[in-house]
């Protein structure tokens, strides 16, 4: 097959393809020969992202990799792929209006629907939410003209070639034709996804539900059973949330991984920090910490506890008394510790020995703002677990130099990105000569830039492909978004380039006014 591969940052790469059957075949021929080193192996309309950890694959090794499979013309052999029943409740919103549109009745449109043998050709827009392809489905459905600002869980849809099914309620633009009870995604199962790439999947009519308003609400709140994950806020414990300011979140180093199911890293923002505040009260680093978004958080100790608190620079008051950030310090059961407004950085990290404890999804604490997956965002009167005392000291001596966050102005690194081409040359120019700055656009999810316009070389609509925090998109307002932790795995603007992986700790501690110049990053 004819394969362009293009770079995705300096950790990741985006093997671009013909078309939708050419994906299919490559993300099979990748997935059966998959080395170690391989984080995320990502299908999308027209790519495969492949994105590596280059302690273990380095990125040229990764290339070679990719090439072999695009040329081998050995017959694949059959995938070992599960198939799934969908039952599905026909009549949804849009059925009548849609089957009119496309020339035929309402009821030839769900046979034909039934009919297809379907596959999941790839994931995105939400955890969970497949993509799914038929060569028995003649349709290029249109979308809605105006998105509905809310889909509810259990919707089916169409769009262009493609059908799915929303696992949770989120803003959408698909075409509704029924709705379904089936559990599309639960983080606490073996398999989360139901509809994961590859998997092969048939549709059939569902009789009403007697219980309608059973059914409505269970829509309403997710089409699986309440997760047990909301139970990191607790009756007993070790801290109670008396004030969260801004935004305040429970956060580890992430879930990697897990991309082609549609879910993102998410995790700290500023992973140096969050590392920095375990070490000070002798945690693993990948232990579960508080981020508190622009400060004005206020919690009180259950129990006897040392914290310590790194990142975002503010005034630290236990009991009134004010302490300094960057020490381990005893925090006696009964007393108030307040992370006042930050003057300098936008998040601070402030852990507690024994780490923030409680049920994991997909392997991790962290809260993902997004996708709504992770224990919910804290609120007044939330209690959280605290573990048990580590094994490890409490270091006796700093660890390392601090001061407070710069973030007047920042200098940011740029890995080249896989649509430069998109741009004319003076955009691309314009990229590195101008000085952005950070708007109120900002927070886990992206940040949009104010600055110059970046004219586009290249008029029309790129095919949803995968994304990776850090990545520069482009919307036709030609300023960009550089997306985060919490940013969404796929998406349809042009990326320009994308932010080094060290240099997202900075633009974690961005705040609204910050301004930034980005540089070209060095070869690695």
């Amino acid at each position: 097959m004819s394969t362009r591969i293009l770079p995705l940052g300096q950790r990741a790469l985006l093997a671009e393809v013909p078309d939708l059957a050419d994906v299919l075949a490559l993300h099979a021929r990748l997935e059966a020969s998959r080395p170690a080193g391989v984080i995320d192996l990502v299908p999308a309309a027209r790519t495969v992202m492949v994105r590596v950890d280059p302690r273990v694959l380095l990125l040229s090794a990764a290339r070679a990799w990719i090439e072999a499979a695009s040329t081998d013309a050995a017959p694949l052999l059959a995938a070992d792929t599960r198939e799934v029943e969908i039952g599905v409740r026909y009549g949804g919103a849009d059925l009548a209006e849609t089957a009119q549109l496309l020339g035929v009745s309402a009821d030839e449109l769900v046979a034909r629907h039934t009919a297809a043998r379907w596959t999941v050709a790839f994931t995105g827009f939400a955890p969970g939410f497949g993509y799914l392809v038929s060569p028995d489905w003649p349709f290029d459905v249109p979308r809605l003209a105006a998105p509905r600002t809310r889909v509810p869980a259990g919707a089916v849809g169409l769009a262009g070639e493609f059908t799915g099914a929303y696992p949770r309620a989120t803003p959408g633009g698909w075409r509704l034709i029924g709705t379904t009870d089936a559990a599309l995604f639960d983080p606490d199962a073996a398999s989360p996804a139901l509809l994961a790439p590859g998997t092969r999947v048939r549709f059939r009519p569902a009789r009403p539900r007697p219980d309608a308003e059973t059914t409505s609400a269970r829509r309403d709140h997710g089409v699986h059973p309440p997760s047990r994950r909301a139970e990191v806020v607790s009756r007993s414990g070790g801290i109670e949330v008396v004030e969260p300011g801004l935004l305040a979140t429970v956060q580890d180093l992430g879930r990697g991984g897990a991309a082609a199911l549609g879910v993102a890293r998410s995790g700290a923002l500023d992973r140096g920090s969050a590392r920095t505040a375990n070490r000070l009260v002798g945690n693993p680093e990948s232990a579960a910490v508080i981020e508190v978004t622009m400060g004005g958080f206020r919690a009180v100790a259950r129990r006897d506890l040392w914290f310590a608190v790194a990142g975002a620079w503010g005034p630290i008051r236990l009991a009134g008394h004010e302490l300094d950030p960057y020490e381990a310090h005893a925090w006696p059961a009964g007393e108030e510790l307040h992370l006042d407004w930050f003057a300098h950085g936008a998040r601070g990290y402030l852990a507690v020995r024994g780490g923030i404890r409680g049920p994991k999804a997909l392997g991790s604490h962290a809260t993902d703002v997004l996708s709504g997956l992770g224990p919910p965002r804290l609120d007044a009167g939330a209690v959280l677990e605290v573990g048990a005392t580590p094994d490890a000291p409490i270091p006796v001596a700093d660890l390392a130099p601090w001061g407070a966050p710069h973030d007047d102005e920042l200098e940011i690194e740029l890995a080249p990105g896989p649509r430069a081409e998109w741009f004319t040359a003076s955009a691309r120019d314009a990229l590195f000569e101008a000085v952005w700055t950070v708007t109120n656009d900002a927070d886990r999810v992206g940040m949009r830039l104010d600055g110059p316009e970046l004219q586009r070389e290249r008029a029309g609509e790129l095919p949803s492909e995968a994304m990776v925090a850090g990545a520069l998109q482009v919307p036709p307002s030609g300023r960009p978004t550089i997306l985060l932790a919490d940013g969404p795995v796929t998406g349809g603007y042009p990326v320009i380039a994308v932010a080094t992986d060290a240099a997202l700790d900075l633009l974690a501690q961005a705040r609204p006014g910050t301004r930034i110049r980005f540089r070209h990053a060095r070869q690695v």
